[in-house]
């Protein structure tokens, strides 16, 4: 009978444990799911590039200066680091004042949108994450295509 209870509480207890660990994940913040700040770095890297070689949106970033390229680059990890819950601060314009001037129609929006999404499925984003992000992304064509 003792043994029996022992195995019993055993059980209960790891169950208990394991309930723990799934709440613990699920209130995990999308950067942390995301992998934190060299996950973001490397999926920021590799969007700009994609910007950088698109035939339809390289006009955005032909004739920046290293120092403007890795301005970029920084704001764009800081944002998205700061977006998603991370340690980082986004120190940069917001982004209707960032984006007017540039007059970014809605067909290149769904370029770049299309672009991020090639991107996370580089990184093998899990799709949980990879809707979330992309959903935060979305919220945000309003202050930016038509600016």
């Amino acid at each position: 009978m003792k043994k029996q209870l022992g195995f019993f509480l055993a059980a209960v207890s790891l169950l208990l444990i394991l309930n723990g660990l799934t709440k613990v994940h699920a209130q995990e913040s999308l950067y942390k799911r995301l992998g934190g700040y060299d996950a973001i770095a490397a999926v920021s890297d590799d969007f700009i590039y994609r910007l950088a070689t698109s035939p339809d949106l390289k006009k955005f970033t032909i004739g920046l200066n290293a120092d403007s390229q890795r301005k970029l680059r920084q704001h764009l990890v800081d944002f998205i680091c700061s977006a998603t819950g991370g340690p980082c601060f986004y120190i940069g314009k917001d982004m209707e004042t960032a984006h007017t001037g540039l007059n970014i129609t809605k067909e290149e929006w769904n370029i770049g949108a299309g672009l991020l999404a090639e991107t996370l499925d580089k990184f093998k984003v899990p799709a949980k994450e990879k809707e979330e992000l992309l959903g935060a992304v979305s919220s945000l064509e309003s202050k930016i295509v038509g600016k």
